[in-house]
């Protein structure tokens, strides 16, 4: 892995449409792609798009406002273990992102120790953080079927699950109640290879509550974040092989039951953990296609965990970064074409410490 303050600092630049040297993308020609699109859709999708002090595109002006200036939203996941212990990594996150997503701080491992027990040290220490440094805040993730405390297991059932699913859900939201810009209440609710008959991924909350525990999360969600952006969140939506194209499909069928019930679901986070070596299952047109139907159900779209996974790549440096940076090319070529898109978030912003060097 390379020094953080250099790879990520240029290969994620939002990615683009031409390639310089060293294999380092430049942002300029995609973003200003993305502000001639945004003028031309701006009166009939009302978008607004904010000012910026880098017009035009300069290789130092800090990602936030490049991604401002184009209508969107930049930010980047990060730990309380990191961000306490670095503060050099610290100043340049907020510097970079305007959004901020807990990496793991907000999960139910790292806030709940009991039953009866809820440890906000680490949460609110990241919640103060972003609120210092002008710093959107997001919040991932309410429920998800893993990074679960060893005594959910042990003490949660058919007979419990739900209410303990929802004092969770109104505890944690009503403490930071008007900090959020957003949470990811449900995340990953649909199976890797889901079917018409069974799209849902084993998850103990499923086998507690049934099926319905997705539309009962937002609604607890809802009831205590009022003002929150409410996202459904989901992986394996990037590739088209097989399993991919029908999840695209059972995510559609997802969210179009929530709309239809009323749910107070406001977007989708899309999570886009590339991998370098597999993009020719990328199919734009499939993309735009899914983006689309998102779009056409009146919700936002988020690329929520934006990454690439370079472990197949070539180990000559010069010619990985390059397929890197095309890969965050070719996809958010594409991904930006759409005006739903709202937020970009890339999972990290050093490669010294992201989860795919675990």
């Amino acid at each position: 892995m390379h020094d953080w303050a250099i790879t990520r600092r240029q290969l994620l630049r939002f990615s683009t449409a031409s390639i310089v040297t060293a294999g380092v993308t430049s942002c300029r020609s995609l973003l200003a792609t993305r502000s001639e699109a945004s003028d031309q859709s701006d009166e009939n999708n009302n978008r607004v798009i904010l000012p910026s002090t880098c017009v035009p595109l300069n290789s130092e002006c800090p990602l936030k406002d490049q991604a401002a200036s184009r209508g969107l939203i930049y930010g980047a996941a990060g730990k309380y273990k990191t961000l306490s212990a670095d503060l050099d990594l610290a100043n340049v996150l907020a510097q970079e992102c305007a959004l901020l997503v807990p990496e793991n701080d907000f999960k139910w491992q790292a806030l709940r120790p009991g039953l009866n027990q809820f440890d906000f040290s680490r949460s609110d220490w990241m919640a103060d953080f972003a609120m210092e440094r002008e710093m959107l805040l997001r919040g991932h993730t309410l429920v998800w079927y893993k990074s679960l405390p060893r005594w959910v297991e042990e003490q949660v059932s058919v007979e419990n699950g739900e209410a303990v699913m929802v004092d969770h859900i109104r505890t944690v939201a009503h403490r930071y109640a008007g900090r959020m810009h957003s949470w990811d209440v449900v995340n990953e609710a649909i199976a890797p290879e889901p079917t018409v008959e069974n799209p849902w991924r084993p998850s103990p909350w499923l086998d507690w509550i049934g099926p319905d525990y997705v539309a009962k999360a937002f609604h607890a969600a809802h009831e205590a974040d009022p003002e929150a952006l409410l996202i459904y969140n989901e992986n394996g939506l990037w590739w088209d092989a097989p399993e991919g194209e029908a999840k695209k499909v059972a995510v559609l069928r997802l969210l179009e039951n929530l709309k239809t019930q009323g749910v107070p679901i406001h977007g989708v986070g899309i999570q886009s953990h590339l991998r370098g070596h597999l993009m020719e299952q990328f199919q734009p047109e499939k993309m735009r296609q899914f983006l689309q139907h998102v779009a056409d159900l009146d919700l936002e779209i988020f690329i929520s965990e934006l990454d690439v996974r370079d472990t197949e790549l070539p180990d000559d440096i010069e010619e990985r970064d390059r397929l890197i940076a095309g890969a965050y090319q070719d996809y958010l070529s594409v991904i930006l074409e759409q005006p739903a898109v709202s937020t970009i978030v890339t999972w990290g912003l050093s490669d010294r410490d992201t989860w795919h060097s675990k």
